[in-house]
């Protein structure tokens, strides 16, 4: 069986989360706040908890948009340490050229999609769902956005070999990357990675 660390997993679990929902993965659950009941009580900036190439996938969605600019590398380090040589990332977060582009329209204040905690603006992607933030959650602050282009060339300055992924329309806008730590022919790229991207 392989293992799965779901970095920053709020409440989610591994039956949420597409790929990785079937009895080849258990998962070990990571987060800053320990009121989610996490396996290990951690950031995505310090997975000390965590040992070296100790799991075969990361997948963190929805929060590397959480930290600041200068912290996405450590991070995405941290996401190549704990991987075993064959091992995978997988990411999403919010599309920031998307938002940007609805922003222009002037429709920061304009429903950008539903959530299970209620309606999702621009405003709330730009700086952080404004509930959470007001009621003292810090750490769900904004501090940075991507567009597909940056978040490759972040994970390939991290040191992974192989990127597959792009700008999705879910969530008002989203990127999906699956990043490789070993380089692989091109037709594999797409075969591993394929599951655990999105589809419509």
């Amino acid at each position: 069986m392989k293992t799965l660390l779901n970095v920053g997993c709020g409440w989610s679990n591994i039956s949420q989360i597409k790929g990785f929902d079937n009895d080849d993965w258990k998962e070990i659950r990571l987060d800053i706040d320990s009121a989610v009941k996490p396996d290990v009580v951690g950031s995505s900036t310090d997975m000390s908890l965590i040992e070296t190439a100790s799991v075969d996938a990361v997948y963190s969605s929805y929060n590397l948009d959480h930290i600041y600019p200068h912290e996405v590398i450590i991070a995405l380090k941290e996401f190549y340490r704990v991987l075993n040589e064959d091992g995978i990332a997988v990411v999403r977060c919010p599309d920031i050229q998307t938002v940007c582009e609805l922003i222009a329209q002037d429709k920061l204040l304009e429903v950008l999609y539903e959530s299970q905690i209620g309606p999702i603006y621009p405003i709330d992607v730009i700086y952080g769902h404004r509930w959470y933030t007001k009621n003292g959650h810090e750490y769900q602050t904004k501090k940075v956005g991507f567009t597909y282009s940056a978040l490759d060339a972040s994970f390939a300055e991290a040191g992974f070999k192989a990127r597959y992924g792009g700008r999705l329309p879910f969530n008002g806008g989203e990127l999906n990357i699956v990043a490789f730590k070993q380089k692989i022919p091109e037709e594999e790229i797409k075969k591993i990675a394929n599951p655990f991207i999105r589809s419509y």
